[in-house]
Order: C-alpha cells, then structure tokens, then sequence
C-alpha cells in the first residue's frame, strides 16, 4: 500500500509521490515566542513529529523546516510591558519550547530558522513581489500585498474573495488600494525593533516571513506544508498567494492540518481560563503518556483533554509495558529483526493519511496476542511459542519508534512509577511491602477473609497486585 495524505487544498486523500525521488522538503509553521506553549501547540509539534518519523522510516531523505516567530507585535508587547529587549523574550521561550519538547521525545527538525535571522530574504522575497506588481509600498506606511493581482487568493481555504470584504464592524485601511490587501512590511514605531530596507526602517509582518524562510530553505515549490487548522486562512493562504504570485507555479503539493485540543469539552481560551501549559502536563503526567494522548485520535480530528481521558492512557501504556515486562521475563529476544502481521498492520494505518490511532489499536491488539499466547503456555513455554513472542515483543518496539513510546526499559518504567507514585501520594513502600507479605501468610494459611481485607486496603490505595508463580509484586496503580 502506498502512502496517502489527506491535502486540505483538494479536501481528499491523494497517493503520496514527491516533487523529488526519495526526497521530501517539508516545512511547519512553529510557535510565535512570546509565552509558555500549550498542549495545542504540543499536538501540532508531535503530531508532525510522527509524520517526519514514518517518512525517514519509509526511506526518504527527508529535510523538515520548523521556524521560530521571534519578531511579532505579541512579543513587542511583552517585552515593553516587562521593560525587557524583545530578543531576551524570545530566546527565554524558544529554549523553554525546547526543554518541552526534548521531554516529549521530539526529534529536532532539519532546522529552526528564525526570522530575525532572515530579514535580508524577507526584503528580496517582498522587492521581488512589488517588481512583479503584486505588491505596492504606501509613502510613509507599510508595503502590501495586492490581492487583487493574484487570481488564486482562497484555493486553499475555499473562501470566495469577494466575500472577503470588510464589513460594517471592522474599519477599512484607507490606505490600501483593496481592503483585502494585507502587510509585508510595517513601517517602524517607537519603542519597537526595526531594520533597514528600501520602504524605510521597518519589520515584516507575519505571513511573509515563512514564504521567505521556506524559499530559501526548500525552493520555490516543496511537499508539504503543515500546522494547526486555525493557520488555514488567513497566514497559509496569504503563504499561497505570496509564493506563488512571487514565483508563478505552485507553492505545496500538499498541505496538512491538524485538530484542536479541548479541554473538558470546551475550546481553550484565555476568557475561559482553561489554557493548559505543557510544563505544567509534564509535571502530572508521564511524557509517553502525553505523547500517546495525543496521538490517540486522527491527527485531523478534535481532542479533548480531560482527567478521564489521561487516567486511561496511564492504562494504556503500562500495559503495553507490562507485556514487555512478561515477554522479557519468559525469555523473549530483543533483538528480532523480522517484523511479523502486527507490524504489516501497523504499516496499512500509517500509510493512509498517518492514522496513528488506528496505528495505536494495534498497539493494543499486539499485545492481546502476546497476552493470550503466554496464559496458554504458561509454565511450558516451546522455541516455538517463545520466537512469535519475541516477534510480537519486536513489532510493538518498533511500533513505538516510530510514535515516540516504549523507550525505557519496562523495570525501569516500573521503578520510576512507583517511585514517583509513592511520593504523589505520600505512601510508604515499606508499609506496602509489609502489607504484601501479611497477606502471602494469610493466603498461605488459608485465612482469605483477612486476604482479602489486605486485598481491598491495597486496592483503596491504588495499589495493583500480581500474583504469580514466584510470588506477589505491586504497582502503583
């Protein structure tokens, strides 16, 4: 099966052949800087994560662009309300972003440009457009796009430009030739950074910043084109319009949107008050655990994070982890090389548009078979049944590659749970372990009615029990 992607311009899924054989140039919009990110913006950046993941893993040479938005009228406006530089701002939140994103095992893009870096390549991309007549410069005001020049404005949205028109509620720039226009470049302000140029000391606005950045770095038609689906329209449809007038052929063969995050069924705002940080996730949630939430639905759909939701994915990965656990313990190879079905499946759901929630009930349905196969031959296990456990152990683990997970050892994950757990809520492992073993005795001596009270005053503490062959062991539930 060949790769599909779903692209938001022809709003159906498309067999995948770059422009490039084996090569694929993909750029994504990253964070504007002037704040501590969300957990919207770690859905966007682990979503695409897997998807540069599963390119590399499907043989391609892939170069992936994320920038930095480090000039922006929000970052201005914090620096001065702080009586800060603006680049102190942005460099505290680009090593912040960093430091979150390192913790929810994201690989580093091919490179980060930021724009502050690229104001040379955002004057060319600009003189260029007005050379061409598709942008103008107003005396003493900003340089605009002219909309009207370009007759593809909202291919990508599907918005009809001319109803795009201001209405009585919004007031119209006089100065622009069409109220549709919007800014390349702003002319400088007091108090606000600037650079020279040939329309007067200034900064670029927005849009055209990653037009500039993603031509210098992928050329003037690339693959694919991502970030979340607020940046439809109007910053990627201004991208079109921009590199496309600039250049004349097309910008991106494919573009890729992600969902939302909600938060309790309700949409994140600052009105509401429900922004949820990521530093502040990582400090209650496992990082695999945050990456598994949010790829457990479709990248294109909505998500809602909630404690329910959270308390099920904290299942969900320590079952995953307690099978390796038990196929380790029954001998099972960790260095199978031949992948078995549970992987061909795997393959089939991230090939069609990187369904990675499909991808994930593999996962689960991986295990299940491990499962099932160890209680049958419990006790006497063959060559036979010990090489399809280790092929499953072996399909799960790479599985987990390519979505981030499964990267400790499973004692490891075990003893850092529970030692985490104990201090969360403030148990003690030795009253634990004393519990455990009054209740071995008890079993032992047949006096399951106290068993089973030491049973249900573990339970109370969440407290997971697992008797086996050579004794009880505990988790921390």
């Amino acid at each position: 099966m060949s790769l599909r992607i779903y692209n938001t311009q022809t709003k159906k899924k498309e067999v995948f052949v770059p422009l490039e054989e084996n090569k694929v140039k993909m750029y994504v919009c990253g964070p504007t800087v002037y704040d501590t990110s969300h957990i919207g913006h770690a859905r966007s950046v682990v979503i695409f994560d897997v998807i540069f993941r599963w390119l590399r893993h499907s043989g391609y040479d892939v170069c992936y662009v994320r920038n930095f938005t480090d000039v922006d009228d929000k970052i201005i406006k914090r620096a001065n309300e702080i009586g800060a530089a603006p680049t102190d701002i942005s460099e505290k939140y680009i090593k912040e972003f960093h430091n979150e994103m390192d913790a929810l095992n994201v690989l580093r893009p091919t490179m980060e440009p930021k724009a502050t870096e690229h104001i040379q390549d955002i004057i060319d991309f600009i003189q260029r457009l007005i050379d061409k007549g598709k942008a103008y410069h107003v005396e003493g005001s900003d340089v605009f796009f002219s909309i009207g020049s370009f007759e593809g404005y909202g291919k990508l949205s599907g918005r009809n430009p001319d109803d795009m028109m201001p209405g009585s509620r919004i007031a119209v720039d006089r100065k622009k030739q069409d109220p549709r226009d919007f800014t390349l470049w702003k002319p400088v302000k007091p108090g606000e950074p600037s650079w020279p140029s040939p329309w007067g000391d200034g900064r670029p606005g927005w849009h055209i910043e990653c037009s500039a950045m993603s031509h210098r770095y992928l050329g003037e038609s690339f693959d694919i084109h991502g970030g979340g689906k607020d940046l439809i329209f109007p910053h990627h449809e201004n991208e079109v319009a921009q590199s496309e007038a600039a250049f004349g052929k097309d910008y991106v063969k494919y573009w890729i949107h992600n969902g939302f995050v909600d938060i309790n069924n309700e949409k994140m705002s600052k009105s509401l008050g429900n922004f949820t940080m990521i530093k502040d996730v990582l400090k209650d949630y496992h990082a695999e655990v945050i990456r598994m939430f949010l790829l457990s639905k479709h990248y294109r759909s909505p998500i809602d994070y909630n404690d329910t939701s959270m308390d099920e994915v904290i299942s969900g990965l320590d079952r995953l982890y307690a099978f390796l656990e038990r196929a380790y313990a029954a001998g099972a190879d960790k260095n199978v090389t031949d992948p078995g079905q549970e992987w061909g499946l795997f393959v089939q759901a991230m090939d069609d548009d990187f369904n990675s929630a499909k991808g994930m009930a593999t996962l689960f349905d991986t295990v299940k078979a491990g499962n099932r196969l160890l209680d049958k031959h419990e006790g006497k296990i063959t060559d036979g049944v010990l090489a399809e456990v280790s092929t499953l152990g072996s399909d799960l683990k790479k599985m987990g590659e390519i979505l981030g997970l499964l990267t400790q050892e499973p004692e490891e994950y075990f003893r850092v749970k529970k030692e985490s757990g104990l201090a969360d809520k403030a148990l003690d492992a030795d009253t634990i372990d004393r519990l455990v073993s009054e209740r071995i005795a008890a079993r032992k001596s047949k006096d399951f009615a106290r068993a089973d009270e030491i049973r249900a005053e573990l339970d109370a503490m969440n407290i997971i029990l697992e008797d086996g062959p050579d004794g009880s062991t505990w988790k921390i539930g």
